[in-house]
């Protein structure tokens, strides 16, 4: 199986884990999701004032420089290691 259909698989099996991970581990998820599908973070940093989006934006942020198949590999390993 590529890399690609892992991911893709892991995106799918981020849907039914079987508890939801805290607020940390959502960011990571989120984060490498977006660094592994559309590389790195572009657009403008949300205001202040849009708290979720704004933490949203930074953790993806936070990965630049990261490659695609790098973030890719991280977030199989880390639902794989969510699914228990």
């Amino acid at each position: 199986m590529s890399l690609q259909q892992e991911f893709d698989q892991a995106v799918a099996d981020s849907k039914n884990l079987p508890e939801r991970p805290d607020n940390m581990t959502l960011l990571k998820i989120y984060a490498l999701y977006k660094q592994g599908s559309s590389g790195d973070a572009t657009g403008e940093r949300p205001g202040i004032t849009d708290f979720v989006n704004r933490a949203k934006y930074d953790a993806w942020a936070a990965l630049q420089g990261t490659s695609r198949d790098d973030a890719q590999q991280q977030y199989v390993d880390l639902i794989a290691e969510l699914k228990g």
